[in-house]
């Protein structure tokens, strides 16, 4: 996958053992084995990754290896199957320990520790292991057990009190928002990890709370209220800078485009590209306060105009003006995005059992490399043997011993 010129990922040589499952961890993992390292995906059928078991699957046949959920957090991964509530599977997950240079678990706090695979056993067998572990609010506190997912996140870091209209009950953002978001900030602790480890030689132990992650996003919101006491509620569409600004309907079934007017000058714009219809020649529409206090004749009126065109070319049109715009897509427009096209942002890759697959590449370019997944996910233990025989130097009698004692369930 390297281009010619380049010999190494920049994260080649790094071994991460990832215990994690479902959404931050994996996320997590799938960055830095995209970028070089060698990632094991310790995981198991009993339970499996609830990811591998909810679709969607391909061709609509359930499978354990045929969930692109599962598949596009997954990539360039080797896999094990451990049964770490065994003692010869444990004991197989302390040489794995020993090996790594990272390892990252998703677990309810303390869940490590109880299966005698916690930092403090971790640093006994690799004294500069860096080990994260990542959990809903983190492993110290009173709430430290909860146990939850990226939607519960989202409802306690406030997204839910913020998403939707005043009228209605929460909507809260779409998926497990937060699960989207914990990656990006622990994938950058593990780079400070990694460079202080090579400047001083010592480990770390890592301790994420998803939800103070996602906190970081709402900062407007939390310092709103520490400055002004006043405590964001849901309002729709409204921006407290653009006016206009919401989606308008278009040409054909739940179609849309949304548009925001920051400027006079962008809403002079807007009123030129809808021809200069009489209701926009008000002159109190010629400040936001104005356009503001009319919003809701405004809305109407746009909305008049955007459903007589198609929302992808309204949008070109719009853009071209001058008028900030852009279509609301589906994922099957994506597919088809001529600027995703362009950037290649879709690797299509080859899995053993689904086929080829598009998978999602990473949101920025890095001259001089191809950081995109190497490989697709992996089978359930696809790489069981491999990864023991090759990367733990087991040798047969050891590897024939281990499944005989049930390490590999």
């Amino acid at each position: 996958m390297n281009p010619a010129g380049r010999t190494r990922l920049p994260l080649e040589g790094v071994k991460v053992a990832d215990f994690s499952w479902i959404g931050v961890g994996p996320i997590t993992a799938k960055a830095l084995a995209d970028h070089g390292a060698t990632v094991v995906h310790i995981e198991t059928d009993n339970p499996a990754d609830r990811l591998r078991q909810v679709g969607p699957f391909k061709d609509n046949i359930p499978g354990i290896n045929r969930c692109q959920f599962f598949g596009a957090f997954n990539t360039s991964k080797l896999s094990v199957q451990l049964n770490l509530k065994n003692e010869a599977g444990r004991a197989i997950a302390h040489r794995l320990l020993s090996w790594c240079d990272i390892a990252l678990d998703s677990f309810t706090a303390g869940t490590m520790a109880s299966i005698g695979l916690g930092y403090d056993i971790a640093r006994t067998l690799n004294p500069d292991i860096i080990m994260v572990s990542t959990c809903l609010l983190g492993q110290s506190g009173p709430a430290r057990r909860l146990a939850g997912y990226g939607y519960h996140a989202a409802a306690l870091s406030g997204f839910y009190e913020i998403t939707g209209w005043d009228d209605r009950p929460p909507g809260g953002p779409f998926n497990a928002y937060t699960d989207t978001i914990a990656p990006r900030f622990l994938a950058t602790t593990l780079m400070a990890a990694l460079d202080h480890r090579r400047r001083t030689g010592e480990g770390q132990f890592i301790d994420q709370a998803q939800m103070e992650a996602a906190l970081h996003f709402l900062s407007p919101e939390l310092l709103d209220v520490q400055v002004s006491g006043h405590s964001a509620r849901r309002n729709g569409n409204f921006d407290p800078v653009a006016v206009p600004h919401d989606a308008y309907p278009c040409v054909g079934t739940d179609e849309w485009v949304a548009i925001a007017v920051e400027t006079d000058e962008q809403w002079r714009a807007l009123c030129h590209a809808m021809g200069e219809p009489a209701w926009a020649a008000d002159p109190a529409l010629d400040t936001a306060a104005g356009r503001r206090a009319a919003v809701e004749h405004i809305d109407r009126e746009i909305g008049a105009f955007t459903v007589q065109h198609e929302s992808r070319a309204l949008m070109l049109m719009l853009q071209a003006a001058g008028v900030p715009a852009g279509m609301v897509q589906r994922s099957s427009d994506h597919l088809e995005d001529p600027q995703l096209l362009h950037r290649q942002f879709f690797r299509r890759l080859e899995h053993p059992e689904m086929g080829e697959i598009p998978d999602e590449g990473h949101q920025f370019r890095i001259s001089g490399y191809d950081n995109g997944p190497r490989f697709p996910a992996p089978c359930l233990g696809e790489h069981t043997f491999d990864v023991l025989a090759d990367h733990l130097g087991m040798d047969m009698d050891e590897i024939a011993e281990a499944m005989a004692n049930g390490a590999c369930g």
